[in-house]
């Protein structure tokens, strides 16, 4: 069941750090020339936590 779980996260998370960076790119008035670099960072950040998250409440169940 665990692979549902960490499947639906990085899905979520990548639609997420897609609006994130769109957002960002909004405040800031134009595109970012490294793209797809920051939009790895804060996708790897989001994953880390979440993945962990998931873990320990898998560990706790």
């Amino acid at each position: 069941m665990e692979f549902v779980y960490y499947t639906l996260a990085g899905l979520i998370l990548y639609f997420v750090s897609d609006w994130i960076l769109r957002k960002v790119e909004a405040m800031r008035g134009e595109a970012f020339e490294q793209r797809t670099l920051i939009f790895f960072v804060i996708i790897l950040v989001l994953a880390l936590t979440t993945f962990k998250a998931i873990e320990t409440l898998m560990a706790s169940s």
